[in-house]
């Protein structure tokens, strides 16, 4: 953690990408604080209203204040993301490594990864939601299936690799059943790629779930959420661009940062990134 810490000082961008994680975890879980007003109140006398002390990011078409939906958006973003992450990293990894250890489980399981990755991601989601219907539980599922076949794939691959390293075949022929041996030889060494996995995952889920939200396909019209205020703003771009402007500046931030920060926990968790950067800096 300590050499992470580092790392992250000495590289500026990174940083301030970290520095953004915390102001939006901060803005969810304190928003009945920070918020100066009610996400739903309507106030059509102060519609479409631009920047001022009593709003400082200007109010929407229904009178209501763009930084508290934007505040309260950015709880709903942290609570999706986390469950889009917790869903495809740990159906991920059952899947992945019971695959990698048992070949003939991954004659099945891999045949139906591959086949769900072959769909677009975009696609597949709007499939899923036309079946189960809208609403945010709804949407953590349907992103989710995208993510837990990348997940499942890396976890495959890395299996395969692991379980055929000299310390597994000791630990093997030391009496140690297969359990005990993916439980606790093979789980442990993946936890350096799944925490890495699961800092892209969220960035790109949030992307993607803002997607369905701009389609109308999402969490309801009404629910604060950062996409439903880029799809409600298109429509007023001209006379008040700040209904669109400022939860779009919100997504592309939090999508940069989370990239950033994911980049320096891969160049430091990843033995392959790490072995190159110390040598170019020799």
């Amino acid at each position: 953690m300590r050499k992470f810490l580092q790392v992250l000082v000495r590289r500026k961008v990174a940083l301030a990408g970290a520095g953004v994680l915390i102001l939006i975890l901060v803005l969810a879980i304190f928003a009945p604080l920070i918020a100066p007003y009610d996400p739903m109140a309507l106030n059509p006398v102060d519609r479409l209203q631009t920047s001022s002390a009593r709003h400082w990011f200007g109010t929407d078409h229904f009178g209501r204040d763009i930084f508290t939906r934007i505040v309260y958006g950015a709880r709903l973003t942290l609570i999706s993301g986390s469950g889009v992450v917790l869903f495809s990293i740990s159906l991920g990894i059952l899947i992945g490594l019971l695959s990698g250890y048992y070949p003939p489980f991954s004659l099945v399981a891999m045949r139906l990864v591959d086949v769900v990755m072959s769909f677009p991601p975009l696609l597949l989601a709007l499939a899923l939601l036309a079946i189960f219907g809208p609403g945010l539980l709804n949407v953590i599922l349907a992103v989710g299936v995208t993510y837990l076949t990348r997940t499942a794939r890396i976890i495959f691959g890395l299996t395969l690799k692991i379980k055929e390293e000299a310390f597994i075949e000791s630990v093997r022929s030391l009496g140690a059943d297969n359990p005990r041996i993916i439980a606790r030889h093979i789980l442990p060494n993946l936890v350096s790629p799944l925490i890495v996995q699961a800092t892209f995952t969220f960035a790109f889920s949030l992307l993607q779930m803002a997607s369905l939200d701009f389609l109308g396909v999402g969490v309801p019209p009404q629910v604060p959420s950062w996409g439903n205020m880029v799809s409600e703003g298109r429509l007023y771009i001209t006379r008040a661009p700040g209904v669109l402007l400022f939860p779009g500046i919100f997504i592309v931030l939090t999508v940069l940062a989370f990239n950033l920060v994911g980049d320096v926990l891969r160049d430091n968790l990843d033995p392959r990134f790490r072995d190159q950067i110390s040598g170019a800096r020799q």
